[in-house]
């Protein structure tokens, strides 16, 4: 009997991907622990265990990458909210909303702390981007909240500053981790701790936008 193992065919994008990705995760924490000044293209290369030309074969230049850093947070912070629709229920969509960001700040507290710094600095390597796509990306949500409070759904208030309040005690709990610790006398922050902070959120959130 053979003992080959078919592992399918080879699939040369899949392996740039991977190579991608490894290298935004080593960026993610140098950038985090030196800044971007700080920061050495050498020492990504080092992390994500590849040649430094690979680096540049995905991005020109050390701006180019923490852009690249910088965006992919965004990016996996708004999944939930890319497919919003006015038809949507707005109890559904802010639970899955805010779970969502809520896992993002468990399980990946240094990107979040790195594009925290990014915004106290005035977003100097992010602010043409906020300028020009995420400007038309959050107005485009606005737009359902408004259409929601026309059809009754919720409550007339501004939507931006719903958003704006789902960001902030979302982040918080990765962004602030070290006050909420002391503050709480926990050593950690657990899975469960996660999922009590979520749903209560969820209720603040969900009752004060008058949804339920």
């Amino acid at each position: 009997m053979s003992t080959n193992i078919s592992r399918g065919p080879y699939k040369p994008g899949r392996i740039r991907e991977q190579s991608r990705d490894l290298i935004l995760q080593a960026a993610e924490a140098e950038f985090a622990c030196h800044g971007f000044r700080g920061a050495t293209m050498q020492r990504i290369a080092e992390s994500a265990q590849v040649p430094k030309s690979n680096i540049h074969y995905y991005f020109s230049n050390k701006l180019g990458l923490y852009g690249a850093v910088l965006e992919n947070t965004l990016n996996l912070w708004d999944t939930v909210f890319n497919e919003l629709k006015s038809h949507d229920d707005p109890d559904d969509v802010l639970s899955r909303y805010i779970d969502a960001k809520m896992d993002f700040s468990r399980t990946h507290p240094t990107a979040s702390r790195l594009f925290a710094k990014e915004m106290i600095s005035g977003a100097p390597h992010l602010s043409a981007y906020l300028q020009q796509d995420y400007r038309v990306w959050f107005k485009q949500r606005m737009s359902v909240f408004e259409h929601w409070i026309t059809q009754g759904k919720m409550d007339a208030i501004e939507p931006a500053h719903v958003i704006f309040m789902i960001w902030a005690s979302t982040q918080y709990y990765a962004d602030f981790e070290p006050q909420i610790l002391i503050a709480t006398d926990a050593n950690s922050l657990t899975e469960q701790a996660f999922e009590a902070a979520a749903n209560s959120i969820k209720h603040i959130i969900l009752k004060g936008c008058g949804i339920r």
